[in-house]
């Protein structure tokens, strides 16, 4: 009868085990639209910068901005779409060559739309400039 009672004990793991695996799964999702640290300080010192306030109300702000924005779009998007948003405010003939195509146009619009929404969530009342 011992021998019975000691073969369900490890039944009991199961839920913990379905529990690990759960989490692991989500790891790998979150993992997916990693940004690199080096690259997230940068943005996070030139969000800052751009809006001063309250050194820790501004850094978890504009950290959360990114945050929501990596959860969204990968690494490459977010490149090549806040490139094309700041190439896009550029003068001359250098800022046609972006605002002349239309492809470049609708990243920019959709940029600038997960911004909004970012800021929204992250209660970040100011605009971010890029």
């Amino acid at each position: 009868m011992k021998r019975l009672t000691s073969l369900r004990r490890p039944t009991h793991l199961l839920p913990l085990a379905a529990v690990g695996a759960v989490l692991a799964i989500g790891a790998g999702t979150a993992a997916a639209h990693d940004y690199p640290t080096a690259d997230r300080v940068a943005y996070v010192q030139e969000c800052m910068k751009l809006h001063p306030g309250h050194h820790y109300e501004m850094l978890n702000k504009c950290s959360c901005v990114l945050d929501k924005l990596a959860s969204q779009i990968s690494f490459d998007d977010f490149t090549t779409m806040s490139t094309a948003t700041n190439a896009n405010s550029m003068g001359g003939e250098r800022g046609n060559s972006i605002r002349d195509v239309e492809v470049m146009q609708v990243e920019i619009k959709r940029f600038r739309e997960l911004q909004a929404a970012a800021r929204k969530s992250c209660f970040f009342d100011v605009g971010i400039k890029e």
